[in-house]
């Protein structure tokens, strides 16, 4: 080590949520532990992600409800969407989750240093015009949205998906780059507080990664809460305040709104991690390359979250610090091999998915039988009117094992998560449709939607 560094055990570059438990993890240890962190404590998901989003998404719902009242035999007048309150709330929950994350760092004398780290050679970061040195250092630096080229489109106002939580009045009308996920989100979400919306999507279906079935009931869902949806659509002129000349399938179109919403992509920061100077090898999108272990192509560094690329959801950074800490801390070999990879998209009703699609199924060559029931067949779902969606299961036809599965449906994340654990347990399909299950609850659909098969392998 140089005499002119400060020696540290470990490095962690980026507080999010594989860095921080890690953070906490090892000074619990006995190691020294540097946390470099540019933005805020917490990483995307406190900050600017799965915290405020899904805390706005339930100030939408609310609105939504009211807004239904009459149905429910509530009746209901003067409704209005108070969009600096529903700021200020979310603001509130992110501010108490980071400090939250802030309080365990200093609790484990874990030293936080706010600025920009980068790599100033092997086992060395340099930030704030320090130089650290250290045997174990770990990139945990996230993402952020992707600006698309289209002509004019950096002479126009954009919102991302950081931005946009921060307005204290509804859009007029709201023009949503991309039909993904954080786009669907966010275009339901504006509805439902009083905002026209459209959705302007490349593709044709919304949801690329999901089964056709699946994307088009989610169409539906969008279409019958008024969100226009425009897909194979190419945005390739931006102009004026907010004007996009788009190319349709049914010709070019105008389109003015009052805000413009970009969620086309997530790219990694790593630009100014400097990670040539020690030979990290990267993709040809700037996201580092890790192995099963989350090693790097340097020993010493590894890679954890959303920056390695593949799935980028908070539960698999946490999973990419328990990794970490079993393989460094406890003795074990433990890899990514053979994860479930669960997640839920926060439009309503929620679509849970985890394990293999129908799609994904037929394309390995597995041989499967699929099981698939509305829900306006679930029993609690007609008492709570909350009937529109799908459940959909995968099942290995030879082994009775389910593969996966994909709930649009009522508090369909957590009826995704049953079904995980299911599969967790290497259970046969028929488990779920014998259990008794409680009459009347959402999760009782699992005895049923096994009598309702579709097409075969």
């Amino acid at each position: 080590m140089s005499e002119m560094s400060e020696r540290f055990d470990a490095i962690i570059l980026g507080s999010g949520q594989a860095g921080n438990p890690l953070a906490v993890a090892l000074s619990d240890a006995g190691k020294k532990t540097a946390m470099i962190e540019s933005r805020q404590v917490g990483g995307t998901c406190v900050n600017y992600g799965c915290t405020p989003t899904k805390t706005m998404v339930a100030s939408a719902r609310v609105a939504y409800l009211a807004r239904r009242g009459a149905e429910y035999g509530v009746e209901l007048s003067g409704l209005h969407v108070d969009q600096a309150r529903v700021r200020e709330r979310k603001r509130a929950i992110v501010e108490r989750f980071r400090a939250g994350n802030e309080k365990r760092l200093d609790s484990a004398n874990v030293e936080l240093i706010r600025g920009e780290g980068r790599f100033a050679g092997p086992k060395r970061v340099e930030v704030n015009g320090r130089v650290l040195e250290a045997e174990w250092i770990f990139i945990n630096t996230g993402l952020r949205g992707a600006i698309p080229e289209i002509e004019g489109l950096a002479e126009v106002p954009l919102l991302d998906n950081e931005s946009i939580m921060e307005l204290d009045a509804v859009p007029e009308h709201l023009l949503v780059l991309g039909g993904g996920y954080v786009g669907l989100e966010f275009a339901q979400m504006f509805r439902r507080f009083g905002s026209r919306v459209t959705v302007i999507h490349k593709g044709k279906q919304l949801l690329g990664r999901e089964d056709e079935d699946v994307a088009c009931e989610v169409k539906r869902i969008l279409e019958e809460d008024e969100i226009e949806i425009l897909l194979n659509a190419n945005a390739v002129r931006a102009s004026g305040a907010i004007e996009l000349q788009v190319q349709t399938p049914d010709g070019t179109r105008a389109l003015k709104g009052s805000h413009l919403l970009v969620a086309t992509g997530r790219v990694p920061n790593t630009e100014a991690l400097n990670l040539e100077a020690v030979g990290i090898a990267t993709d040809e999108r700037g996201f580092v390359q890790a192995n099963e272990f989350l090693e790097t192509s340097v020993d010493g560094v590894y890679a954890l979250g959303d920056v390695k690329g593949g799935p980028a959801f908070t539960h698999i950074s946490y999973d990419d610090y328990r990794i970490v800490k079993a393989n460094l801390l406890d003795g074990q070999s433990r890899t990514t091999r053979g994860r479930f990879v669960p997640y839920t998209v926060y439009i309503d009703p929620q679509l849970g998915r985890v394990g293999l699609s129908e799609n994904e199924a037929r394309r390995l060559g597995r041989k499967i039988r699929v099981a698939k029931m509305p829900m306006t067949s679930v029993a609690r779902a007609l008492e709570m009117d909350e009937t529109r969606g799908l459940m959909k299961i995968v099942v290995d036809a030879e082994t009775e094992r389910i593969l996966g599965a994909a709930v649009l449906g009522v508090e369909g994340g957590e009826l995704m998560s049953a079904i995980e654990i299911a599969m967790m347990g290497g259970l046969k399909y028929t488990a779920l449709r014998d259990a008794t299950l409680a009459h009347p609850t959402l999760a009782e659909s699992l005895n049923n939607v096994f009598f309702n098969w579709g097409g075969g392998a």
